[in-house]
């Protein structure tokens, strides 16, 4: 990755919301500033099934969970995912965007990565991972509406599946819109597959996709 990238060095900097990560040598990993860092709280369970105003019967009516989105990931991310990224803020400088705003947050968890990207910057984003030979994700399996009602002003999520053939790699993909203006660029011209997919999710979700092509 080139050294223009909008890093911060989590150890010149005490407020970052990324620790820095230990890399050999025992040096500090410097981390990506994306525009949305941190992991939204989405609310408060107090019970194991979500019900609220019955009696409690099973004892656990002690459950006290806050539940949240995982944040940032600190770097390195393991295996491919590093190169990944930095291939796609590669093609993003390239064509004079900046990736530190298109890219939201970088996820790993449960050994998966999660891109979230700028709602906007969707085609930007597709159409790169489908096209760089070093990316080279043919196939993108459709995207999927959840609705986050706590997450205020990103209540709606679309999450899209990408695969690489060429490379035996699996990419999910994530932008968030808010009830009050549910528009996410259509991918259907870069993804065909996904007209089905972004039909149902409008009628399931609400959530409109701009362009989308009959």
């Amino acid at each position: 990755m080139s050294e223009e990238s909008k890093t911060l060095d989590t150890a010149a900097d005490g407020g970052a919301s990324v620790e820095g990560a230990p890399v050999e040598g025992g040096a500090v990993a410097s981390q990506p500033r994306y525009s949305r860092p941190a992991g939204e709280a989405m609310g408060v369970r107090t019970n194991p099934f979500g019900v609220h105003g019955t009696g409690d019967t099973s004892g656990y009516g002690g459950l006290h969970k806050v539940v949240a989105m995982p944040g940032q990931s600190a770097r390195p991310y393991g295996g491919w995912f590093d190169d990944c990224v930095d291939y796609l803020e590669e093609d993003l400088r390239s064509a004079g965007e900046d990736p530190n705003e298109v890219i939201e947050r970088v996820v790993v968890s449960h050994d998966e990565l999660t891109i979230h990207v700028a709602a906007a910057k969707l085609p930007v984003v597709a159409k790169f991972l489908r096209d760089d030979q070093d990316l080279r994700f043919e196939m993108c399996f459709g995207c999927s509406g959840v609705h986050y009602p706590h997450d205020t002003g990103r209540e709606l999520h679309a999450v899209y599946h990408f695969m690489s053939i060429t490379h035996n790699h699996n990419l999910r993909v994530e932008v968030s819109v808010p009830d009050s203006d549910p528009k996410i660029p259509s991918i259907v011209d870069i993804y065909p597959g996904n007209n089905w997919h972004e039909r149902e999710t409008f009628d399931m979700m609400g959530i409109i996709f701009t362009g989308h092509l009959p």
